[in-house]
Protein backbone atom coordinates (compact mmCIF):
# COMPACT_ATOMS: atom_id res chain seq x y z
CA UNK A 1 0.00 0.00 0.00
CA UNK A 2 2.90 2.08 0.63
CA UNK A 3 4.30 1.85 -3.06
CA UNK A 4 0.64 2.61 -4.09
CA UNK A 5 0.23 5.78 -2.61
CA UNK A 6 4.18 6.52 -3.57
CA UNK A 7 3.30 6.07 -7.11
CA UNK A 8 -0.20 8.40 -6.58
CA UNK A 9 1.82 10.77 -4.90
CA UNK A 10 4.92 10.86 -7.63
CA UNK A 11 2.38 11.44 -10.67
CA UNK A 12 0.28 14.15 -8.49
CA UNK A 13 3.46 16.06 -7.75
CA UNK A 14 4.46 16.04 -11.28
CA UNK A 15 1.02 17.28 -12.32
CA UNK A 16 1.08 20.05 -9.42
CA UNK A 17 -1.85 22.01 -9.97
CA UNK A 18 -0.68 24.90 -8.01
CA UNK A 19 1.61 25.21 -11.38
CA UNK A 20 -1.30 24.49 -13.58
CA UNK A 21 -3.48 26.75 -12.50
CA UNK A 22 -1.00 29.74 -13.86
CA UNK A 23 -0.87 27.95 -17.36
CA UNK A 24 -5.03 27.94 -16.82
CA UNK A 25 -5.24 31.66 -15.42
CA UNK A 26 -7.10 32.75 -18.68
CA UNK A 27 -9.21 29.75 -18.66
CA UNK A 28 -10.00 30.20 -15.21
CA UNK A 29 -10.74 34.09 -15.80
CA UNK A 30 -13.00 33.51 -18.70
CA UNK A 31 -15.25 30.75 -18.03
CA UNK A 32 -17.61 30.31 -15.16
CA UNK A 33 -17.38 27.69 -12.56
CA UNK A 34 -19.74 25.44 -14.28
CA UNK A 35 -17.98 25.22 -17.49
CA UNK A 36 -14.64 25.19 -15.93
CA UNK A 37 -15.33 22.14 -14.09
CA UNK A 38 -17.02 20.35 -17.34
CA UNK A 39 -14.09 21.57 -19.31
CA UNK A 40 -11.52 20.85 -16.77
CA UNK A 41 -13.07 17.14 -16.03
CA UNK A 42 -12.93 15.83 -19.82
CA UNK A 43 -9.24 17.36 -20.26
CA UNK A 44 -8.35 15.13 -16.72
CA UNK A 45 -10.32 11.85 -18.84
CA UNK A 46 -8.06 12.75 -21.80
CA UNK A 47 -5.06 12.82 -19.73
CA UNK A 48 -6.12 9.95 -17.36
CA UNK A 49 -6.96 7.69 -21.38
CA UNK A 50 -3.53 8.69 -21.98
CA UNK A 51 -1.39 7.79 -18.97
CA UNK A 52 -3.16 4.45 -18.92
CA UNK A 53 -2.06 3.44 -22.21
CA UNK A 54 1.31 4.54 -21.52
CA UNK A 55 1.42 2.43 -18.11
CA UNK A 56 -0.03 -0.54 -19.73
CA UNK A 57 2.51 -0.90 -22.78
CA UNK A 58 5.62 0.81 -21.16
CA UNK A 59 7.99 2.24 -23.33
CA UNK A 60 6.98 -0.32 -25.94
CA UNK A 61 4.95 2.65 -27.28
CA UNK A 62 7.98 4.61 -28.17
CA UNK A 63 10.29 1.17 -29.15
CA UNK A 64 7.95 -1.18 -31.16
CA UNK A 65 4.97 0.48 -31.85
CA UNK A 66 6.30 4.30 -32.56
CA UNK A 67 9.66 2.38 -33.64
CA UNK A 68 11.39 5.87 -32.21
CA UNK A 69 13.93 6.52 -29.49
CA UNK A 70 12.28 7.68 -26.05
CA UNK A 71 14.86 10.45 -26.12
CA UNK A 72 13.37 12.09 -29.43
CA UNK A 73 10.27 12.40 -27.11
CA UNK A 74 11.84 14.13 -23.91
CA UNK A 75 13.75 16.83 -27.17
CA UNK A 76 10.38 17.63 -28.80
CA UNK A 77 8.51 18.18 -24.55
CA UNK A 78 11.36 19.96 -23.69
CA UNK A 79 11.19 22.26 -27.11
CA UNK A 80 7.01 22.67 -27.00
CA UNK A 81 7.77 23.90 -22.88
CA UNK A 82 10.35 25.85 -23.70
CA UNK A 83 8.34 27.80 -26.08
CA UNK A 84 5.55 28.09 -23.70
CA UNK A 85 8.50 29.39 -20.99
CA UNK A 86 9.97 31.70 -23.45
CA UNK A 87 6.33 33.41 -23.85
CA UNK A 88 5.30 33.71 -20.29
CA UNK A 89 8.95 35.60 -19.85
CA UNK A 90 8.38 38.11 -22.66
CA UNK A 91 3.82 38.47 -22.59
CA UNK A 92 3.23 37.05 -19.31
CA UNK A 93 0.30 34.85 -18.66
CA UNK A 94 -1.51 36.02 -21.63
CA UNK A 95 1.09 33.73 -23.91
CA UNK A 96 -1.21 30.72 -23.88
CA UNK A 97 -3.37 31.86 -26.61
CA UNK A 98 -3.76 28.35 -27.89
CA UNK A 99 -6.20 27.95 -24.17
CA UNK A 100 -8.49 30.48 -26.00
CA UNK A 101 -11.61 29.95 -27.79
CA UNK A 102 -14.69 27.65 -27.52
CA UNK A 103 -14.59 25.46 -24.25
CA UNK A 104 -14.96 22.21 -26.56
CA UNK A 105 -11.48 22.96 -27.92
CA UNK A 106 -9.77 23.99 -24.56
CA UNK A 107 -10.04 20.48 -22.72
CA UNK A 108 -7.78 18.84 -25.57
CA UNK A 109 -5.33 21.85 -25.42
CA UNK A 110 -5.38 21.54 -21.29
CA UNK A 111 -4.76 17.88 -21.38
CA UNK A 112 -1.90 18.32 -24.23
CA UNK A 113 0.57 19.96 -23.28
CA UNK A 114 -0.17 20.99 -20.23
CA UNK A 115 -1.28 17.39 -17.80
CA UNK A 116 0.39 15.30 -20.55
CA UNK A 117 3.96 15.95 -20.63
CA UNK A 118 7.31 14.23 -21.00
CA UNK A 119 7.38 14.33 -17.24
CA UNK A 120 3.98 12.76 -16.52
CA UNK A 121 4.38 10.42 -19.22
CA UNK A 122 7.52 8.99 -17.91
CA UNK A 123 5.94 8.30 -14.13
CA UNK A 124 3.24 6.82 -16.12
CA UNK A 125 5.28 4.15 -17.26
CA UNK A 126 7.20 3.71 -13.77
CA UNK A 127 3.95 3.33 -12.43
CA UNK A 128 3.32 0.61 -14.78
CA UNK A 129 6.46 -1.35 -14.26
CA UNK A 130 5.82 -1.14 -10.27
CA UNK A 131 1.75 -2.34 -9.83
CA UNK A 132 -0.33 -4.63 -12.40
CA UNK A 133 -1.99 -2.89 -14.66
CA UNK A 134 -5.88 -2.45 -11.97
CA UNK A 135 -3.83 -0.93 -9.35
CA UNK A 136 -1.37 1.05 -12.27
CA UNK A 137 -4.48 2.67 -13.70
CA UNK A 138 -6.09 3.32 -10.24
CA UNK A 139 -2.72 4.98 -8.69
CA UNK A 140 -3.09 7.12 -12.20
CA UNK A 141 -6.93 7.93 -12.25
CA UNK A 142 -6.59 8.95 -8.46
CA UNK A 143 -3.91 11.01 -8.93
CA UNK A 144 -5.72 12.66 -11.37
CA UNK A 145 -8.90 13.29 -9.75
CA UNK A 146 -6.99 14.81 -6.87
CA UNK A 147 -5.48 17.27 -9.14
CA UNK A 148 -8.59 18.06 -10.76
CA UNK A 149 -10.08 18.76 -7.33
CA UNK A 150 -7.50 20.74 -5.99
CA UNK A 151 -7.96 23.31 -9.58
CA UNK A 152 -11.60 23.41 -8.81
CA UNK A 153 -10.92 24.75 -5.11
CA UNK A 154 -8.61 26.83 -6.85
CA UNK A 155 -10.86 28.22 -9.25
CA UNK A 156 -13.21 28.71 -6.30
CA UNK A 157 -10.71 30.79 -4.24
CA UNK A 158 -9.30 33.17 -6.99
CA UNK A 159 -13.44 33.56 -8.07
CA UNK A 160 -14.50 34.60 -4.13
CA UNK A 161 -11.18 36.67 -3.75
CA UNK A 162 -11.07 38.91 -7.47
CA UNK A 163 -13.86 41.34 -6.55
CA UNK A 164 -12.21 41.74 -3.17
CA UNK A 165 -8.52 42.05 -4.45
CA UNK A 166 -8.54 42.04 -8.30
CA UNK A 167 -5.42 44.41 -8.30
CA UNK A 168 -3.44 42.22 -5.99
CA UNK A 169 -4.43 38.72 -7.70
CA UNK A 170 -3.61 40.10 -10.91
CA UNK A 171 0.07 41.13 -9.75
CA UNK A 172 0.77 38.13 -7.94
CA UNK A 173 -0.39 36.30 -11.40
CA UNK A 174 1.99 38.76 -13.32
CA UNK A 175 4.92 37.99 -10.97
CA UNK A 176 4.49 33.98 -10.14
CA UNK A 177 3.71 33.00 -14.07
CA UNK A 178 7.10 34.84 -14.66
CA UNK A 179 9.28 33.29 -12.16
CA UNK A 180 6.69 30.27 -13.35
CA UNK A 181 8.48 30.32 -16.59
CA UNK A 182 12.04 30.28 -15.54
CA UNK A 183 11.71 27.37 -14.03
CA UNK A 184 9.91 25.58 -16.46
CA UNK A 185 12.57 26.70 -19.27
CA UNK A 186 15.40 25.40 -16.94
CA UNK A 187 13.78 21.97 -16.91
CA UNK A 188 13.03 22.52 -20.58
CA UNK A 189 16.68 22.77 -21.42
CA UNK A 190 17.05 19.65 -19.05
CA UNK A 191 14.75 17.33 -20.73
CA UNK A 192 16.43 18.60 -23.91
CA UNK A 193 20.08 17.66 -22.87
CA UNK A 194 18.83 14.72 -21.48
CA UNK A 195 17.44 13.13 -24.53
CA UNK A 196 20.49 14.23 -26.86
CA UNK A 197 22.71 12.30 -24.19
CA UNK A 198 20.30 9.59 -24.63
CA UNK A 199 20.97 9.55 -27.91
CA UNK A 200 24.53 10.36 -28.05
CA UNK A 201 24.79 7.29 -25.88
CA UNK A 202 23.43 4.79 -28.23
CA UNK A 203 25.74 5.91 -30.94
Amino acid sequence: MTEFFGSLTLLLVLLNPFLIVIYLIDVVQKLDRKMFSKVLFRAGFIATVIFWSFAILGDAVFSKIARVEFASFQIFGGIIFLIIGLQFVFRGPAAIELLRGESKHIAGAIAMPILVGPGTISASVIIGERHDPLMACIAIAGAVFVSVLILLGLKKLHDYMLPKREPLIQRYIEVVGRITALFVGTVSIEMISRGIRMWIEKL
